[in-house]
């Protein structure tokens, strides 16, 4: 990779707060990154090479730090949000029902042999997408209570579900890799809570603080480049890396000053440069060289609404359905480890983009009517307030 590369790759993310410019729109700032992505590399113009080695690097670290964001985007803190897991947990598993019976008509429909995938994915929702909504639109209530503990829930469980249902054979490593990254992240947690509780923390805030050393960031990015390093050892996905260690940060309390720097090295380059690189590796071509692929893109898009709007039986609003299913970390990742591994035919990674775009399609359209339902519905405690950081 030369400057003159790193330079158009940086200009293309800004395509992502261009066309996130327009608040009534509620487009995520990973669409337009992708879309350059898409016309600068092999499905376009083929000036970037998605598989020139640092650019394919930078991208993991990026991936990394979009999941550590995402997971710490979980409110896991939140008393209100505890109240309301039993009714998430229930629609969580309910959607996962309807998605299994989606994922196995799909997989014998086109054979592909991937009904577990297929499942996984439109079971899943998108926390570093539906929070942020949430927030920015001030929904509050009960409904969206128990749409946040949904959410969060789903988000964690299909991740970890991803790496032992993509492929079977490889599930017990997968497993153990998965623990162990797990495990690590479980005594990262434990050493900041003992920070946090003796004081150590507050302290090193302050030092950095009036030093300007970032000491927690850098300590931040030493943890998550050690988990990194576990995970592809074990050959797992660095998303599990950066998703459980963003779970260990929420569980404490993330430092609004390292929550914007961490905004500040994310947004500004590592992720943009991630949502390029993806958008730059699909070659979008083999869709029109397969075209049953793009019915199948669709039908993963429009699956995964379906299985949630289908909650509407459960008392969920329909807009709020719609945002439930929003979903990018987890699809991302399964063409990444797809294409990885070589499981995936020509065409049906982009086909899993596919649906992914369309769900955030729905995600657009949705949010206002969501706002709306939420406006009119029984008010109980307010819903949680996402960090100042704002994931991809």
């Amino acid at each position: 990779m030369t400057f003159s590369t790193l330079a158009l790759v940086t200009a293309l993310g800004l395509l992502g707060p261009l066309l996130a410019a327009k608040g009534s729109w509620h487009l995520p700032l990973i669409l337009g990154p992708m879309l350059a992505g898409v016309v600068f590399g092999a499905t376009g113009f083929g000036v970037l090479d998605a598989t020139e080695p640092t650019f394919a690097f930078l991208a993991d670290i990026g991936f990394a730090i979009v999941m550590f964001v995402a997971g710490t985007h979980v409110p896991v803190r939140d008393p209100a949000v505890r109240a309301a897991l039993g009714q998430g947990v229930m629609r969580a598993a309910a959607v996962g029902v309807i998605a299994a019976v989606l994922g196995a008509t799909l997989s014998a429909a086109f054979d592909t042999g991937h009904a577990a995938l297929y499942a996984v994915l439109m079971a899943s929702s998108s926390a570093a997408v539906v929070l942020p909504i949430i927030n920015d639109n001030h929904l509050i209530g009960k409904p969206v209570l128990a749409l946040t503990a949904q959410v969060a829930l789903a988000d964690t469980v299909c991740v970890v579900a991803l790496p032992l249902v993509i492929d079977p054979p490889t599930a017990g490593r997968a497993a153990l890799g998965g623990l162990t990254v797990s495990g690590t992240a479980v005594v990262l947690y434990l050493i900041l809570r003992w920070s946090d509780n003796s004081g150590v923390r507050d302290r090193i805030e302050k030092f950095s603080e009036e030093r300007e050393f970032a000491l927690q960031l850098r300590i931040s990015l030493v943890a998550l480049f050690l988990l990194a390093a576990i995970a592809t050892t074990m050959h797992v996905s660095v998303m599990v890396a950066g998703f459980s260690l963003g779970l260990a940060v929420a569980a404490v309390g993330e430092p609004r000053r390292m929550a914007a720097q961490l905004f500040a090295l994310g947004e500004g380059f590592l992720a943009p440069l991630f949502f390029v690189w993806l958008g730059a590796r699909a070659n979008l071509r083999d869709l029109v060289e397969h075209p049953s692929f793009i019915v199948l893109g669709l039908a993963l898009g429009f699956g995964a609404i379906g299985a949630h709007v289908a909650m509407r039986l459960g008392g969920l609003p329909v807009p709020l359905g719609v945002l439930a299913a929003a979903q990018i970390g987890v699809p991302v990742a399964a063409v990444t480890l797809g294409e990885q591994l070589h499981l995936f035919a020509a065409g049906e990674g982009a086909a899993l983009i596919l649906g992914a775009l369309v769900t955030i399609g729905g995600v657009a359209l949705a949010a206002g009517p969501a706002a709306s339902s939420a406006a009119t519905a029984p008010h109980g405690p307010a819903s949680p307030s996402t960090p100042p950081a704002h994931p991809s």
